[in-house]
Formats: C-alpha cells, sequence, structure tokens
C-alpha cells in the first residue's frame, strides 16, 4: 500500500486550484482533434466534488441554450490546462444536485462577499 502511495504522488499536480462547490469556474481543456490541438473553455457553477488525492474530480454544470450541460474533470489530469475562479458562491451544502431542477434565477448560487 505504501508503494502506491509514492506512485501516485508523482501523478498529483503542484499547482492545484483552490475552489469549491457553489464557485463559478472556468475550465481550459485541452482537445484533440485530428492532429491538432486546441483549448476549449468551459464555464459553469460547480456543483460536486469528489474522492480525493489522485482520483478527485470535481462537476460543473452549466445552461446553454436552455439545456443543462454537466462535465466531471479529473483535477489531476493533463487535459486539463486551469481552473480560473471567477466568482466565489456561498452555499451550504457538499453536493448541490438540487440545481438539476430549477431553471432561471431559482438556479442561481447566491454571492459571497
Amino acid at each position: 500500500m505504501d508503494a502506491l502511495k509514492i506512485i501516485s504522488e508523482g501523478c498529483i499536480k503542484a499547482e492545484r486550484p483552490e475552489f469549491n462547490v457553489g464557485d463559478t469556474v472556468r475550465v481550459d481543456v485541452r482537445i484533440k482533434e485530428g492532429e491538432r490541438e486546441r483549448i476549449q473553455a468551459f464555464e459553469g457553477t460547480v456543483i460536486a466534488k469528489k474522492h480525493g488525492g489522485v482520483a478527485e474530480t470535481f462537476t460543473v454544470r452549466r445552461v446553454a441554450y436552455g439545456v443543462g450541460i454537466e462535465r466531471v474533470f479529473p483535477i489531476n489530469s493533463p487535459f486539463v490546462e486551469k481552473v480560473t475562479v471567477v466568482r466565489k458562491g456561498k452555499v451550504r451544502r457538499a453536493k448541490l444536485f438540487y440545481l438539476r431542477g430549477r431553471t432561471g434565477k431559482a438556479a442561481k448560487v447566491k454571492s459571497s462577499i
């Protein structure tokens, strides 16, 4: 078990972004299309953070053209270029899955000052 921890420590990124559930973030993801690569931004609200250590993931939700889109990003993935916090949110829950059933202003998260 100790050998597994030593191997996994090499996979963890040195610069881990600081954000929490409820924050609005912009995730820059490296997309491979054929032989070319480009960076695509995905901006939305963090509704969940799961696991910890090497396998840590976070779920980002946004609404585009009236349709809710959720993407799960591994924090330590080499395809996640950077995570920028656009706005801090004030929430009292660890998971914000209740936002899936809400639309319009009811789906907003309060901003922490």
